[in-house]
């Protein structure tokens, strides 16, 4: 028996085989996960409390309270202010010295937009040191 010719035409192979694409992907993902930790996009520096240096003797404290009024400390006088008085309670306050620090201290039931507000007027009076006044916190042990 004569033996069939081989040389028979085979037809295209029209697949794509992939096996090789499947595994440069399991290389991406492995290497994905092994760099996803040290990626720390939200790392925020905030200043510490016990890092404060030494505060000032004189302090303009604006006190921002839930209902909208506003109070303005200094030293030990404290007297009841508003919105369009407040600029010049606080350059009365500061006594002619532009760099008396002002500090804005707000209840936590506070508006942020009362608190940003009170922040944009005093730097727009062109008040060069202001701040926020911030709670630290009593551990239950010490309380």
């Amino acid at each position: 028996m004569p033996l069939r010719s081989s040389n028979r035409r085979r037809g295209l192979m029209a697949e794509i085989n992939v096996v090789p694409y499947i595994d440069v992907m399991l290389v991406l993902v492995v290497i994905l996960m092994v760099a996803a930790p040290f990626v720390n996009p939200s790392v925020v520096n905030l200043p510490s409390v016990n890092k404060a240096s030494n505060a000032p003797e004189k302090v303009v404290e604006v006190i921002v309270y839930p209902d909208g009024r506003m109070s303005l400390r200094s030293g030990k006088d404290m007297k009841p202010t508003d919105m369009p008085g407040l600029v010049a309670a606080v350059r009365e306050a500061q006594a002619g010295d532009p760099k008396t620090p002002v500090v804005i201290a707000a209840d936590k039931n506070v508006r942020y937009e009362d608190v940003v507000n009170v922040m944009k007027s005093l730097q727009a009076a062109n008040v060069e040191r202001v701040g926020l006044s911030l709670k630290v916190e009593r551990s239950a042990a010490a309380r």
